[in-house]
């Protein structure tokens, strides 16, 4: 058996389970059982081009906030052996990515994709206007997660560290304690802590960030401009924008895991089958058929 160091073996345990749905700006993804990958939405990029891609371990969508009124984003797989694959928009080399390896988890955001390698340490490409992939020197990470214009990265002490557009205060995470895990939207990041509450800072105009009330929750995801948190009962909360009533979830239940596009949100049930509410004018939310998608763990 080969020797791990003990810093190698707290971050193999403490890495969360690998996402297994994902929501972009127009389009839904997920995992099957198989490995292969199924999509649905908007397809003016070749997001949903994924029918050819086998062995695949988690997937990734690429989010775009609202304002920006077109379908431009990508979809990323992590493949079992570490490599990563990624189709759709690539005006700033978001998509370039198969030179990488090594790679335990993924995220993408609006125009950039971050991998986290087995030692800690994390990669990104696309877009640095913002800085948000100025990730070389981060180390000790066992999580990442990606906004529009920022990254954060989950650290082995459960603080977080991020970088890129500070606008709204999304970064300001440096009291953050007692996480286990986080996720990024448009123009905030909110953090699950250990005892099943959550943090969230950031841009807060249609209250995404009125999270200090959740109690039991197990799981988070941020949309563009809303916030859902799945509780251990299999139920789900949610706060933030609901013009599309992609926060309409209070009727769900045996949900094992969630995610937030832009104007929509998806859920995951235990049977393998997934729930969806929001936004539907791409098909995005046509996902009643999907069987047999990955549970997560």
């Amino acid at each position: 058996m080969d020797y791990i160091t003990p810093k190698e073996a707290a971050l193999r345990v403490k890495r969360r389970p690998k996402d297994t749905i994902a929501a972009g700006r127009r389009h839904t993804v997920g995992l099957k059982s198989d490995g292969t990958v199924a999509a649905v939405g908007d397809n003016k990029y070749g997001q949903c081009d994924v029918s050819g891609w086998r062995d695949i371990v988690a997937v990734a969508a690429g989010n775009v906030h609202m304002a920006t009124n077109t379908g431009n984003a990508h979809t990323i797989g992590l493949k079992s052996e570490g490599t990563v694959v990624a189709v759709g928009w690539n005006k700033h080399d978001q998509c370039n990515v198969d030179d990488w390896r090594d790679i335990v988890a993924v995220a993408a955001g609006w125009r950039h994709t971050v991998g986290l390698k087995s030692d800690g340490t994390v990669v990104a490409v696309g877009r640095n206007n913002e800085g948000e992939c100025n990730v070389s020197g981060w180390h000790d990470i066992v999580a990442v997660a990606a906004g529009d214009w920022h990254t954060v990265g989950l650290k082995l002490d459960s603080t977080v560290t991020v970088v890129g557009n500070n606008q709204y205060g999304q970064c300001n995470v440096s009291s953050w304690h007692d996480i286990v895990a986080a996720d990024a939207g448009y123009l905030h990041t909110v953090g699950l802590k250990s005892d099943g509450t959550v943090a969230a800072v950031g841009l807060n105009k249609h209250d995404q960030c009125n999270v200090s009330e959740w109690r039991g929750i197990v799981a988070i995801a941020a949309g563009s401009k809303h916030t859902v948190g799945l509780k251990s009962d299999g139920t789900v909360a949610a706060a933030g924008w609901n013009e599309y009533g992609q926060c309409n979830i209070s009727d769900w239940r045996d949900i094992v895991a969630i995610a937030a596009g832009c104007t929509h949100t998806v859920g995951l049930k235990s049977d393998g089958t997934v729930a969806a509410v929001g936004d539907n004018k791409y098909g995005q939310c046509d996902v009643s058929g999907w069987r047999v998608i990955q549970l997560p763990g």
